[in-house]
C-alpha cells in the first residue's frame, strides 16, 4: 500500500522498458507502462507481470500526440493506482535527413511525439502532483539536443526543447513540491541504433572514452536515481549519461 507510482512512456522496449524494470526491482514502485504499439506493449507486460507480479504492472496504450487519448490514459492509470509520484517522458521517435532534403511530415511527426507529447503528458500529470505538493518528472534529452548532429534537424530541435522545458517547468513547479530533470543519453543499443552501420558504431565507441556505447540499464539507473529520494535537492538539472563521448 506504501508503494509509488511511476509512468513511463515508450516503455514497450528500449530504455522505457528497461527503465520500468529497474523500477520494478526494488520492490518499491507500481509501473504504468505507456506505449502506442499496443502489440508490443501488452507482450512486455506480460513479462514484467511475471518476473515481478501482475498487481504492480499496468499496460496502457495511448498516442503522446492525441490529448484525449493521454488525459484518458492517466485517468485510468489514476483509478488503477490512486497516485501518480514520477511521470518519465521517454518516447521518442526519429526521422532523419539533412536539412535540405527532410520532408515536412518527417519533420512534423518528430516534432508531434518528441515534443509536444512531453508537454502533453505532463499536462495531464501535473495537477494531481500539484495538489499532492509532490512529484517528480524526468525528460528524455540527449546529447544530440546540447550538441546537435548532422542529419538530425528534426531531432536535435526536438530534444534541445525538451531541456528548455525541464528548465522553465522546474521554476514554475518548485513551489509545489515538484521537481523536473532531463536525462540526456549518449549512443545507447536500443532499437534505434540497429540500422546504424557496424562502422558508425565502431566510430563512435572509438570518440567514447569509456570505450563502449551505453546499455539500457545505464539509463535506467540515472531514471530511478533521479526519481528517488537521494535526488530530492535536484531540479532544473540535465544528467548526461553518454560514456564521456562530448569531452
Amino acid at each position: 500500500m506504501n508503494k509509488k507510482t511511476m509512468v513511463i512512456t515508450g516503455g514497450a522496449r528500449g530504455l522505457g522498458r528497461s527503465g520500468a524494470e529497474r523500477f520494478l526491482e526494488s520492490r518499491e514502485w507500481r509501473v504504468a507502462i505507456l506505449d502506442v504499439n499496443e502489440q508490443l506493449l501488452f507482450s512486455a507486460a506480460d513479462e514484467l507481470a511475471k518476473k515481478f507480479g501482475a498487481g504492480d504492472v499496468y499496460p496502457a496504450v495511448v498516442d503522446v500526440t492525441a490529448r484525449q487519448s493521454v488525459e484518458k490514459c492517466f485517468q485510468g492509470i489514476l483509478q488503477r493506482f490512486g497516485r501518480i509520484d514520477c511521470l518519465i517522458n521517454n518516447a521518442g521517435v526519429t526521422r532523419d535527413s539533412m536539412v535540405h532534403k527532410m520532408k515536412e511530415e518527417d519533420w512534423d511527426f518528430v516534432i508531434a511525439v518528441n515534443l509536444k507529447g512531453v508537454f502533453n503528458c505532463a499536462q495531464a500529470v501535473i495537477p494531481h502532483m500539484k495538489d499532492r505538493k509532490s512529484g517528480s518528472i524526468i525528460n528524455t534529452s540527449s546529447v544530440v539536443g546540447l550538441y546537435g548532429n548532422m542529419g538530425q534537424s528534426n531531432y536535435a530541435a526536438t530534444k534541445f526543447g525538451v531541456i528548455g522545458l525541464t528548465k522553465t517547468w522546474a521554476r514554475e513547479l518548485g513551489r509545489d513540491g515538484i521537481r523536473v530533470n532531463a536525462v540526456a543519453p549518449g549512443f545507447t543499443m536500443t532499437e534505434m541504433l540497429q540500422t546504424v552501420p557496424e562502422k558508425v558504431l565502431a566510430m563512435m565507441v572509438d570518440k567514447t572514452p569509456l570505450k563502449r556505447l551505453g546499455r539500457p540499464e545505464d539509463i535506467a539507473n540515472a531514471y530511478y536515481f533521479l526519481a528517488s529520494e537521494q535526488a530530492a535537492y535536484i531540479t532544473g538539472n540535465v544528467l548526461s549519461v553518454d560514456g564521456g563521448i562530448v569531452l
